[in-house]
């Protein structure tokens, strides 16, 4: 059983760094713990993004506002 619990954690981590090359347009559900992403909802103001990590169970979730780059800036990408 926790030979099973490691390999899907560890799939979950290693899936999720394609997520932080583009923004998303709003916040995942379902976010595993200590996974970052990026969020562009608006909230933060022109030319920034909230940068969202993922918490344990039982603990919230960090959000903050963070630069936007200049390559995502000019591309425009948003999932």
């Amino acid at each position: 059983m926790r030979v099973v619990a490691s390999l899907v954690l560890a799939s979950s981590i290693l899936a999720t760094p394609a997520l932080a090359d583009a923004f998303l347009k709003r916040e995942p559900l379902i976010l595993p713990p200590y996974v970052s992403v990026l969020v562009d909802t608006g909230t933060c103001g022109a030319g920034r993004v909230m940068k969202v990590r993922g918490a344990i169970p039982g603990r919230e979730r960090q959000r903050v506002c963070v630069p936007m780059g200049p390559e995502q800036a000019r591309n425009g990408n948003l999932l």
